[in-house]
């Protein structure tokens, strides 16, 4: 199967959403997405001057080989723009060759491993009191994982939280990067109140997710990681750290 044609549709329905379509001379097609949040029209532009004239001709069905040309054929590699374009082709052959099977993909990959998938719903609020509404409201829905998110005092606006309660929190609407005042200190301070504050309320069955947005140093995570650890875990008891003594001169 040839490839004869591919092209970029881009939609709006609140945000760009970038899908990938590869046509092949058997008529079968395949769809793949390369939405890269906040960077959409940068992979439309590498897929539309970069990629796309590469893959005309080339046999549908060899899709390592085309990702690691398209991978190894740039001079410069990696980065999220590049790799979700290749993403994208990836995604959209295999499509092509589980509708040429006439079997769902997840057969070709061997076969379905599970009857449910676990998904997490996004809580949010202006403090923790209006985050932990928000918990409620997911668990009643039925989630058992929800991602909590909530201002930090000290710091006007926080990335990730809803501008009003109950609504669902998105990106601003603006073509340039959102500015915010940060402070890490405070971040580490308050956060693992909000955690502390959910296992209270909600027990530890319920999954507890957290996005940091790349704010922390790898040290800064730990930090968080361990405190996290003992905000929730509290009741816990430790066994006491081994004495060792230092051998005489």
């Amino acid at each position: 199967m040839k490839i004869i044609e591919a092209r970029v549709i881009v939609t709006c329905p609140g945000r760009n959403l970038i899908t990938l379509k590869i046509v092949t001379d058997s008529g079968i097609y395949g769809i793949g997405d390369a939405t890269l949040n906040g960077r959409e029209l940068a992979v439309v532009a590498y897929l539309e001057e970069h990629v796309l004239p590469a893959l005309i001709g080339r046999d549908a069905q060899r899709i390592e080989d085309i990702w690691q040309y398209l991978y190894r054929g740039a001079y410069w590699r990696r980065g999220p723009v590049t790799m979700t374009a290749i993403a994208a082709v990836d995604v959209a052959l295999w499509d092509i060759k589980a509708k040429a099977a006439q079997m769902p993909l997840y057969q070709l990959l061997g076969g379905k491993s599970r009857e449910r998938v676990m998904v997490y719903g996004h809580a949010t609020g202006k403090d923790i009191e209006g985050c932990l509404d928000e918990v409620a409201r997911h668990v009643e829905l039925g989630y058992k994982a929800v991602r909590v998110q909530c201002g930090i005092p000290g710091i006007a606006t926080t990335y990730g939280v809803a501008k009003r309660s109950g609504e669902r929190y998105e990106p601003a609407d603006s073509d340039l990067p959102a500015e915010h005042v940060w402070d890490t200190a405070k971040y580490l301070n308050h956060v693992p109140k909000l955690f502390a504050a959910v296992r209270e309320r909600f027990g530890d069955d319920l999954h507890i997710l957290h996005d940091v947005h790349h704010r922390l140093t790898p040290i800064e995570a730990g930090r968080l990681g361990k405190a996290w650890s003992h905000s929730t875990c509290s009741g816990l008891k430790t066994a006491p750290r081994p004495r060792i003594k230092k051998p005489s001169a």
